[in-house]
């Protein structure tokens, strides 16, 4: 087996080439056994399969979260709209409760929907890979969901080290 070259980087210049790799923002949430409501911000959700339904994203190893959401049987990617900056933030950056005051709903495994994500998708956490300082969490959507009538409203878009919506990028 071969293994790969030294990289000939910094971090700054990895992270710059990152950062122009637009992708959309969403907040992962569960709840602990106690009942707790646990809820983060991430841009690392992307599909992985259509059959079975599949979808990934990824935690710091380092992350206060991740002994709930390495050992928790379920939860919630919520697909933030553009109008959503505030949660974005509050689930980024707040420390203590970050559900105080944030309109939400049981989904049908009782995780956390939170009112107006554009999208959400319920997951059974079937594995988990860990990668370099991230844990890679593969969930098997088992019930997912776009907002009412208003499907069409803009997503959160994170590029270039900032919140966009798609209408602000074009």
């Amino acid at each position: 087996m071969t293994h790969a070259k030294t990289p000939n980087f910094d971090p700054t210049d990895f992270r710059a080439a990152l950062g122009q790799f637009a992708t959309g923002v969403t907040v992962i949430t569960t709840r602990t056994d106690s009942g707790q409501l646990i809820g983060i911000t991430a841009s690392s959700f992307n599909s992985v399969s259509l059959d079975p339904p599949l979808v990934l994203w990824s935690l710091a190893t380092k992350s206060t979260s991740m002994p709930v959401f390495r050992t928790n049987s379920h939860y919630v990617v919520n697909v933030l709209a553009a109008s959503q900056l505030d949660l974005c933030r509050r689930f980024a950056t707040l420390k203590g409760d970050r559900f105080a005051g944030v309109s939400h709903a049981a989904g049908d495994s009782g995780m956390p929907v939170l009112d107006g994500a554009i999208a959400w998708f319920e997951c059974h956490n079937r594995s988990r890979y860990d990668e370099g300082d991230h844990v890679i969490f593969v969930g098997e959507v088992e019930r997912c969901g776009v907002r009412g009538p208003d499907a069409s409203a803009p997503p959160l878009v994170f590029h270039g080290g900032n919140f966009h919506s798609l209408g602000s990028l074009e």
